[in-house]
């Protein structure tokens, strides 16, 4: 399940700069049917990130890790961009997206990782 942890929400929010970010989604599913699942949750949530002006710019399978502690390989990642850190919490506080991807995504995931990037500056 999915968690924001509140105070580094309000942080990631608080040093927003106004550029986007893309977040990297390290994503482990269940067993009995988790990717199927995930792929369905895309279906739906794709339209909705959208309303944000955000996109999903990538979503991979994991194939073995080269260079990983036992437990650390991934099923599979996904990368989204926000065109900004609020626009990504809209999303996550978003009535429809909560109501009808959220529970999806839960039930496909055994354990994720939410990892926001950002470019560096030159």
């Amino acid at each position: 399940m999915l968690t924001l942890i509140e105070d580094a929400l309000d942080r990631f929010l608080n040093e927003d700069d106004g550029r986007p970010v893309v977040m990297l989604n390290l994503l482990r599913f269940q067993e009995d049917g988790g990717r199927e699942r995930y792929a369905d949750y895309l279906t739906v949530a794709t339209p909705i990130v959208a309303r944000f002006g955000a996109e999903i710019v990538y979503v991979g399978s994991g194939l073995p890790a080269l260079s990983a502690e036992p437990g650390q390989a991934w099923d599979a990642v996904a990368l989204v961009r926000y065109p900004t850190r609020r626009a990504f919490a809209e999303l996550a506080m978003d009535a429809d997206y909560r109501a009808k991807a959220a529970p999806m995504r839960e039930a496909a995931l055994a354990e994720a990782v939410l990892q926001p990037l950002q470019a560096a500056s030159s």
